[in-house]
């Protein structure tokens, strides 16, 4: 299915401004808070009105501001689920599943939802209440929900940031799997990099209103286009650079001289991922220079090491490195300084 919005929306002093083009792919929307990501989805399923623009499903226009179009939401078949899941308290289980189908004779209505609620491993909670649901069950009902008037566009937000981590991993997978035999439109927006990840097949990084990526979400974690889509989509290795030739570029704050492997001649920073860092056993080889340990944290399967280059520029430490538990403890049984290596296809340079 063939989705174009372009579209600009102002309130107050925020201006928003979007564009995107998907054919099937599921589009996750990354952004920190007040990026307006929820407002992005919100115009789509036309709670919002842009100042202008243009919203269009496989060539029918939900919105067009030249052509004086502008469909009521409930004519949008978008579904929605919220952040909060917004459950009617007072509904049960099946009432809130079918709250959109009252257009439908009862015996189909009454189907589609037995159909759902099976689908989405809710059977047997059907004359239930919101408040009487796990967080995880809950969700599900709004998913539900919004599945079932057969929706064109699925708007996702923030669907799984009230789950404990264990349920969020669980309902996750209940998620990608609803998400695979979906055939229409998917916008998903989250704060997580990596869940957008695993979900999305596009990205769209949003930053106080402004498209800062979009592409295929590999080549924007691969080769983000600027300093700060890199730092939204989770790089915390920056150095201001500037070119020098031969496929070099000179990172400044680093001290160091670094073949990459896409120099530019606009080269204003160059930056690595912390998982991209690597330790070298041996002396020499490119791109590799001593370093030692500031200091370090560690989650249950990872280390993040701090790590200090001795041509770097001020105190403290100038590269983080994460590395899985075994690696930490083959580095800190040997002296330092280590050898930290920046492989020049992970390295990549920015103009801006």
């Amino acid at each position: 299915m063939e989705f174009q919005a372009e579209f600009e929306v102002c309130r107050g002093t925020f201006r928003l401004r979007v564009t995107l083009e998907t054919r099937g792919e599921r589009v996750g929307i990354l952004g920190e808070s007040g990026a307006g990501k929820t407002l992005t989805l919100r115009t789509v399923a036309g709670l919002e009105r842009p100042e202008r623009g243009r919203i269009e499903v496989d060539g029918n226009a939900l919105y067009d501001s030249a052509r004086g179009v502008n469909l009521p939401a409930r004519e949008r078949r978008a579904g929605y689920v919220f952040q909060n899941y917004a459950l009617f308290p007072h509904r049960t289980v099946e009432e809130n599943i079918g709250f959109g189908l009252g257009d439908l004779p009862r015996a189909e209505r009454e189907a589609r939802v037995r159909a759902l609620a099976e689908r989405m491993q809710l059977g047997g909670l059907g004359g239930r209440y919101p408040r009487e649901l796990s967080g995880g069950q809950q969700q599900r009902v709004a998913l539900a929900r919004a599945l079932a008037a057969e929706p064109r566009i699925l708007l996702l937000d923030e669907p799984l940031s009230a789950l404990d981590f264990h349920l969020r991993g669980l309902v996750e997978k209940e998620l990608l799997d609803t998400l695979a035999g979906y055939g229409g439109v998917t916008l998903y927006v989250s704060h997580s990099l990596e869940e957008v990840y695993r979900l999305c097949d596009v990205i769209l990084v949003l930053a106080g209103g402004r498209v800062l990526a979009w592409g295929r979400k590999e080549e924007i974690f691969r080769r983000p286009p600027s300093r700060e889509a890199a730092r939204l989509t989770g790089c915390k290795n920056f150095s201001e650079a500037r070119p020098a030739g031969n496929g070099m570029v000179e990172a400044l704050d680093w001290g160091l001289v670094l073949r990459v492997a896409q120099p530019s001649a606009q080269a204003k920073h160059v930056a690595i991922r912390a998982n991209h860092v690597e330790f070298a056993d041996e002396p020499g080889g490119e791109n590799v220079f001593p370093c030692t340990l500031v200091e370090s944290t560690e989650t249950p399967f990872r280390r993040t090491l701090y790590l200090r280059l001795p041509s770097g520029k001020g105190n403290g430490f100038h590269i983080q490195a994460e590395v899985l538990k075994d690696r930490w403890e083959q580095l800190r049984a040997h002296a330092e300084p280590w050898r930290v290596r920046l492989d020049p296809e992970r390295l990549f340079v920015m103009a801006e």
